[in-house]
């Protein structure tokens, strides 16, 4: 019997209760790629769903014998599960998608007619989102344009799951929750190494949205420590520690001497500063530690255990 050939191309799908959305979506990826006349696989990282969405991959191993299931041990975050699936992917080239099934497979096309020019990424661009505008688009619009000015990287939508990475570019990180927002920049690439194509954004049809407003929040704090993360962020993580204290420690000073304004903007910038080595720490300790565990991989030749190795972590560092 042959051996089964090394795929070119590896698509990364994480979902998290996506049942109803996740078997079409790999049928309707398996269809799409089978035009590309190159070989691939197509994996689906169930980042603890607990609606059954595991089940409905399963049974879909029987209509796309090129899919695995990676299983992950619980709830780790969609920046979790794409690492699972970078890490976990043998292609020389990782394309992604969201779960819900509002990226449309067959614009994989468009953006692969880029990257075959050279470039290390090239991410989607949705046009006409299928969401609501105050709730979704508006705060999407604001979040992405504070990490173009922030990364340098003049992406108008980092948060479209539809990317082709180079895969020693999409490998290069374990990524902390929520840190998937910050991508492609935050794994290194200068601005001339990314494209941006128009994409068609479609309705979800199953399920309801696992994000909100509040995410515009978190993106702003968590984009204080980018810069750093971006040049040394090992060197910066005692360096904001000892801020911390320093501010801390002023803090403490003018709130002894009863001088209330200044003791408010010593509290405040002892608030940044503590965002800021807090993400640095995590990111650092992600780096060592690695960011999720997998339990099992299913394929259509049955189930891999990986879970019971004891600490086993794929891609840990």
């Amino acid at each position: 019997m042959k051996a089964p050939r090394v795929p070119e191309i590896s698509v990364v799908v994480p979902v998290h209760n996506e049942r109803g959305n996740a078997g079409p979506l790999a049928r309707e990826i398996d269809s799409v790629l089978r035009r590309f006349g190159m070989e691939y696989e197509v994996l689906f990282i169930n980042d603890g769903s607990t609606d059954g969405t595991l089940e409905e991959l399963q049974e879909t191993l029987a209509d796309v014998p090129r899919l695995r299931i990676l299983d992950l041990e619980g709830n780790f975050g969609e920046a979790a599960a794409l690492t699972a699936g970078f890490q976990a992917a043998r292609g020389r080239i990782v394309m992604t998608l969201d779960g819900d099934g509002q990226n449309d497979p067959a614009e994989l096309r468009k953006l692969w007619e880029r990257f075959v020019e050279g470039y290390k990424v090239v991410s989607g661009w949705r046009q006409q989102r299928k969401e609501g505008f105050w709730l979704r688009v508006l705060p999407s619009r604001v979040a992405n344009w504070l990490i173009a000015r922030v990364t340098r990287v003049p992406l108008h939508d980092n948060g479209c799951g539809l990317k082709i990475y180079r895969a020693e570019v999409a490998k290069r990180l374990q990524l902390p929750r929520g840190f998937n927002r910050f991508l492609p920049a935050i794994l290194g690439v200068r601005a001339e190494e990314v494209a941006e194509v128009p994409v068609r954004d479609r309705s979800r049809q199953h399920g309801t949205s696992h994000y909100g407003f509040s995410r515009t929040f978190v993106v702003m704090r968590d984009l204080l420590a980018m810069p750093f993360l971006l040049s040394h962020p090992k060197l910066f993580e005692p360096v904001w520690l000892a801020v911390v204290l320093v501010a801390g420690a002023v803090s403490l000073a003018l709130l002894a001497s009863a001088r209330w304004g200044a003791t408010a903007v010593a509290l405040a910038f002892a608030t940044v500063a503590s965002s800021i080595w807090w993400n640095l720490r995590r990111f650092n300790r992600a780096q060592r530690e690695g960011v999720f565990r997998v339990r099992r991989e299913f394929t259509r030749l049955g189930a891999a255990m990986l879970g019971e190795r004891p600490r086993h972590r794929v891609g840990e560092r």
